[in-house]
């Protein structure tokens, strides 16, 4: 009986542990569901919080929101300040996401960034030093154009201002006086000489422009075109003080080269051969100067035309005219610094726009009859 006895104490140990065995796995099962619930909670809750911060903070904002990026900040302060600021809901998702897509060299400097910029334009801005937005609309102003023409043929045809109102205030003393307070190294007193027509004629630089806003100001016109003539002019700094001379002289010359030129091979050979005049002490002769002088547009100048006494005539002058004529594009301010070797005088332009160049005066008479006749 004790043997028995000793037999089923044993059994019921076993019966009690194999109880507690079930219960722990069921304890562990059930401990194991909620951790799995808990996890994908967290895993879903996880995914949605980066989704989200990986978007916009405000897709319809149209705040502009000021931030000052330091010398010397790492991505770290980067990330925060900006998480601070509201243009990103995460800082530390966003380092993520610039490293992993192997983005670097951030530039110091002031932005105007918004909380609608997704993540990649907000990098992009900060590598290169702008805003990148999608813009509300574009205007392009063509090469070429004098003011009165930007302000007929685009500002009152793409804008909600007429072209009085642009003319005003491109003319305006004030104005002009604190755009020169804010281009000094641009805007000289050169463009105040005594026989310059309009101050800013020529320095308006001939691009397309993205507009953020339905109704851009004349202000906010006319000062993106001149940071975009200072950007073009500032790589040429060093070369023009070493050759002693000014934007003002460069827009100048390069507008002429823009009237004369029919393709871009021919502004750096235009170029030689108003160098070549002018090393000669010959008048540029060049017939824009003229209609430019004249104040009215000439499909044809006839000889009592070059006979015209004003400033701007380069056939009753010598040298450059007092200011620019027309507004350059990137390739005549270039041609300008790097005109092409060659022992050119004269040049003519036949009935389709060709330019036919000459050394001596008498090629110049055989090509004008053989190309433009009597």
């Amino acid at each position: 009986m004790e043997n028995k006895s000793k037999i089923d104490i044993m059994f019921d140990r076993m019966k009690e542990k194999k109880k507690e065995v079930k219960v722990v796995r069921r304890i562990v099962f059930v401990i194991a569901l909620f951790l799995l619930i808990g996890a994908v909670v967290l895993g879903y809750q996880g995914y949605t919080y980066v989704t989200s911060a990986l978007e916009p903070v405000d897709p319809d904002s149209d705040e502009v929101v000021e931030i000052e990026v330091p010398i010397g900040s790492n991505l770290d302060s980067i990330s925060a300040l900006l998480e601070e600021n509201g243009i990103i809901e995460d800082a530390r998702v966003y380092k993520y996401y610039v490293k992993f897509n192997n983005e670097s060299e951030f530039q110091a400097g002031t932005y105007g960034l918004l909380p609608s910029m997704t993540l990649d334009e907000i990098t992009q801005s900060l590598k290169t030093g702008k805003v990148y937005r999608e813009p509300l609309f574009t205007i392009n102003f063509p090469e070429g154009l004098t003011l009165e023409q930007i302000a007929e043929n685009v500002i009152a045809e793409k804008t909600d201002h007429s072209a009085e109102d642009f003319m005003a205030k491109v003319t305006e003393e004030a104005y002009i006086d604190n755009l020169m307070a804010s281009y000094p190294d641009l805007l000289t007193e050169e463009i105040k000489g005594e026989n310059v027509r309009y101050a800013l004629e020529g320095y308006l630089f001939p691009a397309t422009y993205p507009f953020y806003e339905e109704d851009p100001s004349l202000e906010l016109i006319i000062e993106q075109m001149l940071d975009a003539t200072q950007a073009n002019i500032a790589p040429y700094s060093v070369i023009l003080e070493e050759q002693g001379k000014t934007p003002h002289w460069l827009l100048t010359f390069a507008s002429l080269l823009e009237e004369e030129a029919t393709a871009k091979s021919d502004r750096q050979v235009i170029s030689s051969v108003f160098y070549n005049r002018m090393d000669q002490d010959m008048p540029l002769q060049t017939d824009p100067t003229v209609i430019y002088a004249m104040g009215e547009h000439r499909d044809r100048l006839f000889n009592e035309d070059y006979k015209f006494e004003h400033p701007y005539s380069t056939y009753v002058n010598k040298g450059l005219p007092p200011g620019p004529i027309a507004s350059a594009g990137a390739s005549s301010i270039e041609a300008v610094l790097d005109p092409a070797e060659t022992e050119y005088l004269y040049f003519l332009a036949d009935s389709e726009g060709t330019n036919h160049f000459s050394v001596t005066y008498e090629e110049h008479l055989a090509k004008r009859d053989q190309y433009i006749g009597n």
